[in-house]
C-alpha cells in the first residue's frame, strides 16, 4: 500500500512540475471599441508590443492604445 501512494505521490508532483514549465503566458488583454469598426481585442504580449485579435503589430502596446485613444477609440472599462 506504501508503495502504491508513493508511486502516486511522485506522479502527482511530476505533473505538477510539468505544467508549471509550460509556456508563459504574460499577456493581458482589452477590448476596444469606435464607432468605425467592431469590437476588437487589443493585447499587451510578453515582449511588450501590441497584437490585435491575435495579430502581431510590432508597435509598443503604450503607443498603440495612446494613438487608439487619440483617434477616438475607447479601450478598456
Amino acid at each position: 500500500m506504501r508503495v502504491v501512494l508513493s508511486l502516486f505521490l511522485l506522479l502527482l508532483c511530476c505533473s505538477s512540475l510539468l505544467q508549471s514549465c509550460g509556456k508563459d503566458d504574460n499577456s493581458s488583454c482589452t477590448i476596444c471599441s469606435s464607432e468605425q469598426t467592431e469590437d476588437f481585442e487589443v493585447c499587451r504580449e510578453s515582449n511588450g508590443e501590441a497584437s490585435v485579435n491575435g495579430e502581431d503589430t510590432d508597435t509598443d502596446y503604450d503607443v498603440y492604445i495612446a494613438d487608439l485613444e487619440e483617434a477616438g477609440t475607447e479601450c478598456g472599462g
